[in-house]
């Protein structure tokens, strides 16, 4: 369900999770516990898990829990996939197939959410999702990056898959933390108490700030899609060097080299 919000801070029966934000620093964890955020899962692009994790125990505190998390691409250019995992205990690749991405999710008894679902080229489709549902824990239903129309797209594919939902910022900007939100029934406890009520299927309404100041902010985040897709991505693959995540790097021990995409040198992983 979809509700518009300026709504009080949470009592203690509700607990409000921003489930999907890219960015964490004290500018971003003090507009979290204005907006009367609880916890945030914080999944940055391309960033291995140790360093999300030490990055999420820094900012947590006794008001607001940070959950480390992976958006894993999975499969090549051509066919690619993210998923958002909650409750990974060891690292995960992106640059690897689909369904060997999901069995270590399986493995690792995580919880796989599918973000923004059926946008662009990236992202799980509803055959797809309907395919997997038994291995999926929610879908995207509402995200602040994306436009009315595509936000529409996102809960019929929600409500025709049988799927529970889930709302974010997907902040890229420290500005949009908490301008969306799932909010559960009760207290959560923790990382696991969150990764929990995901996987659980737990009860929970998707929250959405309203008015011009919020409609703006999602055009701001939409419009940086194309710094992203752009100047970012130049550096991250042409003039940084070997990106962290990829399955070839040596953290990885080359426990994933049968199931990456490509055969392991920077530039494979590049379009052509």
């Amino acid at each position: 369900m979809l509700g518009d919000a300026e709504r009080p801070p949470v009592t203690g029966s509700r607990t409000r999770v921003d489930a999907h934000v890219k960015v964490l620093g004290d500018d971003v964890v003090a507009l979290a516990k204005e907006r009367g955020i609880d916890a945030l899962v914080y999944a940055p692009h391309f960033t291995r898990l140790p360093t999300i994790r030490e990055r999420a125990t820094r900012f947590s505190d006794d008001d607001l829990t940070v959950i480390p998390a992976r958006e894993v691409f999975t499969g090549d250019w051509g066919n690619r996939r993210h998923i958002l995992v909650l409750g990974l205990d060891e690292p995960v690749p992106d640059y690897i197939t689909f369904e060997a991405a999901m069995a270590e999710a399986d493995r690792q008894d995580a919880a796989v959410l599918a973000p923004h679902p059926s946008f662009a080229t990236i992202s799980l489709t509803r055959p797809e999702i309907e395919a997997h549902g038994a291995r999926i824990d929610a879908v995207e239903t509402y995200n602040t990056k994306l436009l009315p129309h595509q936000n529409a797209r996102t809960r019929r594919i929600s409500e025709a898959t049988g799927q529970p939902g889930f709302g974010s910022s997907y902040a890229h900007l420290p500005g949009t933390v908490g301008e969306a939100w799932t909010e559960f029934d009760g207290d959560l406890d923790g990382i696991e108490g969150v990764v929990d009520a995901f996987r659980e299927a737990r009860p929970r309404t998707v929250v959405h700030r309203g008015g011009a100041a919020h409609q703006l902010r999602g055009l701001v985040e939409f419009a940086h899609l194309a710094y992203e897709n752009t100047w970012e991505k130049l550096d991250r693959q042409f003039l940084s060097g070997d990106e962290p995540t990829l399955p070839s790097n040596v953290a990885y021990e080359g426990r994933f080299n049968d199931v990456s995409v490509y055969s392991g040198t920077l530039s494979d992983y590049r379009p052509n």
